[in-house]
């Protein structure tokens, strides 16, 4: 199916209400974003049918990878879209952060939910694996600050169809310091999920799916947050079977400070204030992303078992892998 001009501009809004459910890669190019992607860039399609699609982060040779969750393993994709495995018996690995020294950290959704290091195999180690004797319940993303401490995010329970009456959720979000010192810093959120870290690592980002705004904490000397403030409003904002979500999940950051969120409209990117600049449609519903390739330029976005990649006119933060 070609689109023509008014539904390309329709489009991010389309993919949040599921009205172009069958649009292929192919069809879908990006609008103008000042200093981030030029108009008509293809949203370049790479795989589809993986089982589970999130985490993904970059390697120093150019390549990324991302968590296959119900697959319980780890796949690289080349910079020429081939992919194969990087790691299997992941322990259902989520979110994913690297440490300078090469260290594969990962938030673990396999029972007993666990964080810690699974990569280089042999140097495995738990850090954390409940809170006050309390076990986790569904751990989804982290981030790795330079001093070494961790932020993650356990976005709690939710009734489903196959589990319609599960425990009572303890969303959270997690801090473990640089001494390995275990601290719930949030609380009151239904749904933390996503977690980023300002360029400057002052500022803490969390994406919370069952609200419509990012939200941002301001990081003091200890690691510890204040300042709770509605960072960014969310195109993707929107009721599916009288359930309202923004579908908020992965979080990455330019080198410009730009905060790029994976929503239900596709991905949407705002400007170091929170100001919005314009949203990439993707074909399905985005659920992780990250900036990967030699000069970090390559945008990789995951979701709903398909992998993508758009070229951006701007680098990924090289503080971190991601």
């Amino acid at each position: 199916m070609s689109l023509n001009a008014f539904q390309k501009k329709i489009l991010p809004f389309a993919i949040a209400l599921g009205m172009f459910s069958s649009v292929h890669a192919e069809d879908v190019v990006t609008p103008k974003i000042a200093g981030v992607v030029d108009a008509g860039t293809k949203v370049e399609f790479i795989k589809d049918g993986f089982e589970g699609t999130e985490g993904p982060i970059a390697l120093l040779d150019g390549s990324a990878i991302f968590t296959e969750t119900k697959a319980n393993r780890i796949t690289r994709i080349a910079p020429d879209n081939t992919t194969s495995s990087f790691l299997e018996n992941t322990g259902g690995a989520n979110g994913l952060a690297f440490a300078k020294n090469g260290d594969l950290y990962a938030v673990q959704q396999a029972a007993p939910a666990k964080v810690g290091i699974i990569y280089p195999r042999g140097k495995e180690k738990t850090l954390a694996e409940n809170f006050e004797g309390a076990p986790f319940q569904r751990l989804n993303d982290l981030v790795l600050a330079k001093n070494g401490g961790i932020y993650f995010t356990d976005i709690g329970t939710r009734a489903t169809p196959e589990n319609p009456t599960p425990p009572p959720s303890t969303a959270a979000v997690f801090y473990i310091t640089p001494k390995g010192e275990l601290k719930r810093i949030i609380n009151d959120l239904e749904r933390p999920n996503g977690v980023q870290l300002s360029t400057d690592e002052k500022t803490l980002f969390v994406a919370n799916t069952a609200a419509e705004h990012i939200l941002s904490y301001k990081i003091a000397d200890d690691g510890s947050i204040s300042h709770k403030k509605d960072f960014a409003k969310l195109k993707g904002w929107s009721q599916t079977d009288g359930v309202w979500s923004s579908g908020a999940d992965g979080l990455a950051v330019d080198e410009k400070g730009r905060l790029f969120v994976a929503s239900s409209a596709g991905v949407e990117v705002f400007d170091d204030k929170g100001k919005e600049l314009g949203i990439i449609p993707i074909p399905k519903k985005p659920q992780n992303l990250a900036f990967a390739g030699k000069d970090k330029k390559t945008l990789y976005v995951v979701g709903r078992g398909d992998a993508y990649k758009i070229a951006l006119k701007t680098a990924g933060y090289a503080g971190r892998a991601k």
